[in-house]
Order: C-alpha cells, then sequence, then structure tokens
C-alpha cells in the first residue's frame, strides 16, 4: 500500500514537473517572441535592416568617382581648347553618370533615415520578387557591348538621363518612405504619386530600357523583359500590403493609373 502510494506521488510530482517545464517553456518563447516583435519596431533593427543596401549603393556609388572625374577633366579639356570639337556622346555620358551618382547618393541618404515600416508583406515570394526585382538589372554588365551609332548612343543615354531624374524626383518625394521589401510606411500621394502610383518604377524602367539599348541584342532584350517582369511582380505586392495598412488606399488607386496616366 505505501509502496503504491510511494509510486503514485512521484508520477504525480513528474506530471507537475512536466507541466511547469512546459509552461515555463512557452513563457519564454512568448517572451522572447515578444522581444523580438519589438525589436523589429525599433529604428535599430531598421537600420540593420537596411545596412547591407547601404553598403551596395554606397560602393556603387564609389565605383563610379574615378572614371566620372575622368570624364570631368576631359570635358574641361575640350572646353578649354576646342568646344567646338566637344563629344555630344561624352557630355550625355557624363550627365547620365553624374545622374546615376546623385541617385545612389540619395538611395544611401534616405534608406538610413527612413521610416519605420507599420506593415509588411508576409511570406517568401514578395521579398524574393523586391531582391531579385532590384539586383537583376546587374547583370547587363555581363553581357558583351555592342558597337551603336552615335543616335542610338544619344538615344540610349537619353533614356537613362530622363529616366534617373524622374526617379530621383519621385525619390525626393517618396522620402523616408522608401523600402526595398513591400513594406507599408507612410502613404505619399503628393508630386509624381498624385499622377501614378509607382513613378520611382516608372523612371527605373525607362533607365535600364536605356542601358539595354547600349547592349542591344537578344540576351539584353530578355533581360530587360525579366527585370520589368519582377518590377510589375512588386508593383502587386506592394499595392496589397499598402491597400490593407492605409483605409484611404482604395480611393488613390482608383484616381491614379500604375505607370502611365489614361493607359495603364
Amino acid at each position: 500500500m505505501g509502496s503504491a502510494f510511494a509510486e503514485h506521488s512521484k508520477s504525480f510530482r513528474r506530471r507537475a514537473l512536466r507541466c511547469c517545464q512546459q509552461g515555463l517553456g512557452k513563457m519564454i518563447n512568448a517572451m522572447v517572441t515578444g522581444r523580438l516583435k519589438a525589436l523589429r519596431r525599433t529604428k535599430l533593427y531598421d537600420l540593420f535592416a537596411a545596412a547591407p543596401l547601404i553598403a551596395w549603393y554606397g560602393y556603387c556609388a564609389a565605383q563610379m568617382l574615378p572614371q566620372l572625374a575622368q570624364q570631368i577633366a576631359l570635358l574641361k579639356l575640350f572646353v578649354r581648347t576646342d568646344p567646338s570639337m566637344l563629344p555630344a556622346t561624352l557630355v550625355f555620358r557624363t550627365v547620365s553618370e553624374v545622374s546615376t551618382l546623385a541617385f545612389l547618393v540619395l538611395l544611401v541618404v534616405m534608406f538610413t533615415v527612413r521610416h519605420i515600416p507599420q506593415r509588411a508583406a508576409p511570406g517568401f515570394y514578395p521579398r524574393f520578387a523586391a531582391v531579385v526585382g532590384t539586383f537583376l538589372s546587374v547583370g547587363f554588365v555581363l553581357l558583351p557591348p555592342q558597337e551603336l551609332s552615335d543616335a542610338l548612343y544619344l538615344a540610349s543615354f537619353l533614356l537613362v538621363i530622363a529616366g534617373t531624374v524622374f526617379a530621383i524626383c519621385a525619390l525626393l518625394v517618396l522620402g523616408r518612405s522608401i523600402s526595398l521589401l513591400p513594406e507599408a510606411r507612410r502613404l505619399v500621394t503628393r508630386g509624381p504619386y498624385a499622377l501614378v502610383r509607382h513613378p520611382l518604377y516608372l523612371g527605373e524602367m525607362i533607365a535600364v530600357a536605356g542601358v539595354a539599348l547600349q547592349y542591344r541584342s537578344a540576351g539584353a532584350l530578355l533581360l530587360l523583359g525579366l527585370v520589368w517582369g519582377f518590377l510589375f511582380w512588386r508593383m502587386k505586392y506592394e499595392e496589397h500590403v499598402l491597400f490593407q495598412s492605409f483605409p484611404e488606399y482604395g480611393d488613390y488607386m482608383a484616381r491614379t493609373a500604375r505607370l502611365v496616366p489614361g493607359v495603364y
């Protein structure tokens, strides 16, 4: 009798201990999850998340400086010696690279000071589309350059300049609401955003088309189509998360085009 009671008491204590351990484990997990969620809502975490992008855009800007300095020096030489011999392609190339450099520097600044996100699109595919769509255009440098006429070179540089300048204007208005992933930070509906919902992407699409023209090949055309395709994919995810986060976004969508007023 005493032995049975002792065994029952031990079994009861084991079950009670297991229950306490499970309850303590759940409590610890809940505390850790809560702390992580709170951490993700801090500016420090957001800055840490943006650090790879800040480093990448900073690196790209730094890589452009030596060649850009040489081109500016060459421009000055032509102006001082014989301005009539100044090649138009050199002028447009320099303006193109200056605008691209300004865009990269502005990206570094905005990703550093941007607002904390209120909501993000869940799942793998929104993140995949955002990352691939952002960095896929780097693939153009792997393609062999093509010999182009002066007219095609000028057309290419004009597309790059127009797209980059438009993207800079959009980025200045978007400001601290910028994001790589589909996230809702602040709703921006002024400036170019009063005309179309994705002016920054529109500028990037035009600029990338200008870059693709410089490589004029089936591979460049295919890569351009992929870049544009991922950008359209990103737009869909971003609109979804903005619609969930801001009640007024539905009315905004109804009165604005996605990319081209009156067309699309």
